[in-house]
């Protein structure tokens, strides 16, 4: 899901809430004709999502007769919203989500499953690239969404620092340390890696990309193992990054929006970000030309420990499903048909900075750039998939709240070693398996 200082998942009795209905989403104010959509915040602003969407769904209606009634909600509040619309059955015929609540939300009942005569009718499971689907529901199962906006991590690099400092993109993990001791003056305020450190979910994320380089399982069946060794070495991988490396600025510890990150490397504040592919939008539109900045694979472990995996990214991104009480079934999958037409793609991504999730769209100029090129082959050879499980919504608020701690405890200078990441992990361990 896209990375966007997304605030605490609901709590785990609300989720519970959410995952006992059976009923949600259609407004039942909506008419026929109209459809409530739920839109999350792919842009700037709230403001710019409205300004894109708007024109696209006059278009919509203009086609169709349908008129869209459009919300746009900020990552912090868009899980809660739409667990309470599972909870009450009050909420939008159409809604976005981010990919790795798939599964957790198909567990609620509330959605309509794409079947095979269900996706059909939004042009098929041929329309999209593979991969994206991999994240849109459990496996074995009719997906509960499809997706809409497709997301990969990689490594951003500032071309004038590299330079400067007479090196080159890394190609392991080791490579990128090195590199960015050498990139770090502290005198200059100037780093070798920038990171939100406040955003749980990027926590999440990179513990589970870390972890997978080292070999680790998140889940056994439904029982975590969240304190593996394995994954007490990937989430030290990355947290070492501040804790012990000492290449990451103290006072990111408390980023929580990327667009404070985008501003920084902009002006030159360090050199190297982990982000994911949106970031190409904003990086410019602070001022730094496409010509300053390089993008690369985030780069793995060279030797993998054993049982360890080619992990640079997940199969990030944003899906769009339907409420299966909406009062306009066959009008909300044409809106989801054509918010992921081909022409819509190359609009909305090309906007927003992120990927097709359809493959005509690739034919148009914008999307075969180096950069592109990247994410696409990250996305093709060196992306896993997230837990597709009801328990994965969990996991990120644990987990990822957990690494949030330990970033903020290294950053006031306790000491952040194995032992101390492994207590915390199995605390998040213990919470899991109790339902807390």
């Amino acid at each position: 899901m896209k990375a966007r200082g997304i605030a605490a998942l609901a709590a785990s009795a609300m989720l519970a809430a959410g995952l006992a209905a059976c009923g949600s989403g259609g407004d039942n104010k909506s008419s026929p004709k109209t459809l409530t959509y739920w839109a999350s915040n792919q842009g700037r602003s709230i403001q710019q999502d409205q300004q894109v969407l708007g024109p696209e769904l006059k278009k919509f209606e203009a086609k169709t007769g349908i008129k869209v009634k459009l919300e746009v909600i900020g990552w912090p509040d868009l899980l809660n919203r739409i667990l309470a619309a599972t909870s009450s059955g009050q909420g939008p015929d159409v809604v976005n989500v981010g990919n790795t609540w798939s599964a957790s939300l198909q567990a609620t009942g509330a959605f309509q499953a794409f079947d095979d005569a269900t996706i059909a009718k939004v042009g098929g499971k041929a329309k999209f690239i593979p991969s994206t689907l991999t994240s849109a529901g459990a496996p074995g199962k009719p997906p509960a969404f499809v997706p809409i906006y497709g997301l990969a991590y990689g490594l951003f690099y500032n071309k004038k620092l590299f330079a400067d400092a007479g090196i080159k993109p890394p190609q392991t993990w080791q490579d990128l340390v090195t590199d960015a001791k050498k990139l770090t003056v502290p005198a200059k305020k100037q780093y070798g890696v920038g990171m939100l450190g406040a955003s749980y979910t990027e926590g999440s994320h990179f513990a589970f990309m870390f972890g997978a380089q080292n070999g680790a399982k998140l889940f056994d069946g439904g029982q975590p193992g969240f304190d593996s060794p394995q994954m007490v070495a990937g989430v030290k991988q990355y947290v070492n990054l501040l804790a012990g490396d000492k290449v990451v600025d103290p006072t990111d510890a408390e980023y929580v929006n990327d667009s404070d990150l985008l501003k920084d490397f902009a002006k030159g504040r360090f050199g190297m970000m982990m982000i994911q592919s949106y970031a190409t939008a904003g990086i410019q539109e602070n001022g730094m030309k496409a010509s300053e900045f390089g993008v690369v694979p985030i780069p793995v472990l060279n030797p993998l420990p054993a049982g360890g995996r080619k992990v640079s990214s997940h199969v990030a991104g944003i899906n769009i499903g339907v409420f299966k009480n909406t009062k306009n079934k066959d009008g909300a999958l044409k809106l989801v048909d054509f918010l992921t037409s081909p022409d819509e793609q190359k609009i909305l991504n090309g906007t927003f900075g992120d990927l097709p999730v359809v493959p005509e769209a690739y034919n148009d100029p914008k999307f075969q750039t180096p950069e592109i090129q990247t994410f696409k082959d990250v996305l093709a050879n060196s992306a896993e998939t997230l837990p597709m499980i009801p328990q994965e919504a969990q996991f990120e608020t644990l987990v990822g709240n957990t690494v949030k701690q330990l970033i903020a405890d290294a950053a006031s200078g306790k000491t952040v070693d194995d032992q101390a990441i492994k207590n915390q992990l199995t605390a998040a361990n213990k919470k899991m398996q109790s339902g807390g």
